[in-house]
């Protein structure tokens, strides 16, 4: 039984059940997260004690130092800085809570004991923390001068990367009660519609013949080798995110106004600036990268998928065969053991601290893998705090591709282990570098197996899916991305149309998969099931950015191997310490010059010419 209560075995259907069995054997046993390492259990002692504790520590914070902050600094003693301190303390405390609420919400969240114990804690830490509001906006009105002066001694002295971050927030920050309110509004707002998105995607049901299905097993039919079976899945797709089209253009409009709303009173110029600012990122670096990858278009994907309708002997491919496996290759599932000796393996030959960190994940119990009703859809790892360790959540169904996903999570799971001795001030990533490490372990996933591979069929097979997942990875979210931006600028003139959102997402799918895709009837509402664009506007391009880096990285580890494991980790271990800019000086590497992007996307395109030299059958 897990931590937080058993599965809830009677909302399967018999045939869900019958299929989940089956998988479950051909798998073999998958592991379930064991979250007794935050707390032992939702209405456990230790979780109520904490809660109230941080609720206590929250006002005593208040009314020690709102106020204050200016005659501290300029008393020039450590006072300011044991104040951060405290700061951080209390940060790590709630950030437990919250981290222990949210995992034990996305294992169900269609239970509605765990949605409301959910909704019921992140209420009462919005209150808390409102206690907190003042300590950052009154950082930010000391003046320059004395503030610089206080970061030359301790204790404050080690916090000035997380002050210097913070002073970039300061033209964008609003009077104090003004940010209370949208704090204190952001539950029953954007926090209530995001989980509104939630609860709704988790409760959907889809019939593919005669089998009633949820999301995850449904996506992943799109990939199953017989194509009759491919195509159902995609009407039964269709048929339902069409029935529901109402609720999730209702949920789309409102958070684009919300956001709208957010960025005006701040002061933003552009739709997409508030995200780089948290991504701590320039917006012609983020320009430049959209309009490399726009311009590769042809010579990426709609010539990847060229090739690939050839190899189906088609003309075009229609749009649930894009990620379709190749005929005439064995399909297989790949039991749970495999996919986890593949990477640790992988990253054992990289480096074996590297290998050590990741396989705690499976030691440990810090991995929720099985399919299941109700479990949030997708892969995500989750970092929590500084003081416990993250935490990956799968929908693990033994395709190549979930062996991939398997290597990225765990990517993000080496990296916050290794920021998270900077606190929790510190240890968080900016997007910019957030999928380095993801994307840098699935690439030492796939080389190490292509390395392994010699019967051509297979070895084609296996270069085909990398480079789909790079389209995937880098033209896919940056179509994503120009799919946001289309929809915000749109949103500003009035209220979006389902039919109205439909176009939008057909136009830039359309100018990104290219010709050789036919978007039929049905695909116009895929849309609806991107949590992206819900949970965090225009995060898209961290994907994109995070690949094209990784690209340019691993070339600098084949040509210049020594020193590069430490480099790399080196990286990863800075956290949010240090800008990307200074932490990719030390490899050659600099995301401003405008070149930068043509190497990444040069080695998909490289891809794509070896394959294209391949014998077809």
């Amino acid at each position: 039984m897990s931590p937080y209560g058993p599965r809830r075995l009677a909302l399967r259907s018999a045939a869900l059940a019958d299929a989940v069995d089956k998988t479950e054997a051909e798998l073999g046993g998958l592991p379930e997260w064991d979250l007794s390492d935050l707390y032992p259990g939702i209405g456990s002692d230790a979780f109520l004690q904490d809660l109230a504790q941080a609720e206590a520590e929250c006002r005593s914070f208040a009314a020690a130092y709102r106020g204050r902050l200016d005659e501290l600094a300029k008393a020039g003693g450590p006072a300011l800085g044991e104040a951060v301190q405290a700061y951080e303390r209390i940060e790590d405390r709630l950030g437990k809570i919250m981290s222990y609420a949210g995992l034990v919400y996305s294992g169900d969240t269609t239970d509605p004991v765990r949605a409301k114990f959910y909704g019921d804690t992140q209420e009462r830490l919005t209150s808390a923390s409102s206690d907190l509001l003042f300590f950052t906006l009154e950082l930010n009105r000391i003046d320059d001068a004395v503030l610089d002066a206080a970061m030359t001694r301790e204790p404050l002295a080690r916090y000035r990367p997380w002050v210097e971050d913070l002073r970039r927030d300061k033209p964008y920050q609003l009077e104090d009660r003004i940010e209370q309110l949208f704090h204190e509004k952001s539950v029953t707002g954007r926090g209530a519609w995001n989980r509104l998105f939630d609860e709704t995607l988790a409760s959907l049901r889809f019939t593919v013949r005669g089998e009633e299905l949820s999301l995850e097993p449904t996506l992943n039919k799109l990939q199953d080798q017989d194509g009759d079976m491919r195509r159902d899945a995609a009407a039964a797709l269709g048929q339902v995110f069409k029935a529901n089209l109402r609720t999730f253009t209702l949920i789309t409009n409102t958070l684009s106004k919300d956001k709208e709303i957010s960025d005006r009173w701040r002061g933003f110029e552009d739709v997409a600036d508030s995200r780089h600012l948290a991504n701590r990122v320039e917006r012609e670096v983020v320009d430049a990268l959209v309009a490399a990858v726009t311009e590769a278009y042809p010579r990426l994907s709609h010539r990847y998928y060229a090739l690939k309708a050839r190899w189906f002997g088609r003309d075009a491919l229609d749009f649930w065969d894009r990620n379709a496996p190749l005929p005439k290759v064995e399909q297989r599932t790949i039991p749970w053991t495999e996919a986890r000796d593949t990477v640790l393996s992988a990253y054992a030959d990289f480096a074996p601290a590297m290998a050590e960190i990741a396989g705690r994940f499976f030691d440990r119990r810090w991995i929720d893998a099985p399919v299941r009703p109700g479990k949030a859809p997708g892969a995500f790892a989750h970092p929590t705090v500084p003081s416990a360790h993250p935490y990956v959540l799968l929908n693990y169904q033994g395709k190549p591709r979930d062996v991939m996903t398997l290597a990225h999570e765990l990517g993000h799971g080496v990296h916050q282990v290794l920021a998270a001795p900077n606190g929790a001030l510190m240890a968080p990533t900016p997007l910019t570098l957030a999928e380095t490490a993801s994307v840098f372990g699935e690439m030492l996933t796939f080389r190490r197996l292509l390395a392994g591979t010699t019967e051509p069929r297979q070895r084609r097979a296996m270069l085909a899916a990398k480079v789909e997942d790079m389209i995937n990875t880098v033209v896919r979210q940056i179509a994503f991305y120009s799919f946001e931006r289309k929809l915000h600028l749109e949103r500003r003139k009035g209220e979006l149309t389902a039919d109205g959102l439909c176009e939008l997402w057909l136009s830039v799918q359309a100018d990104s998969l290219g010709p050789s895709i036919r978007l039929g009837p049905g695909y116009e509402t895929f849309w609806t099931y991107i949590p992206h664009f819900i949970h965090s506007p225009f995060y898209v391009y961290a994907y994109a950015f995070g690949d094209c880096l990784v690209n340019s990285l691993y070339g600098v580890y084949q040509t210049a191997n020594e020193g590069f494991v430490e480099r790399y980790f080196a990286l990863l271990s800075a956290g949010g310490t240090k800008p990307y800019a200074e932490l990719l000086a030390p490899f050659g590497l600099d995301a401003k010059d405008p070149g930068f992007w043509d190497i990444g996307l040069s080695m998909i395109e490289g891809m794509i010419a070896e394959l294209e030299g391949m014998e077809s059958d």
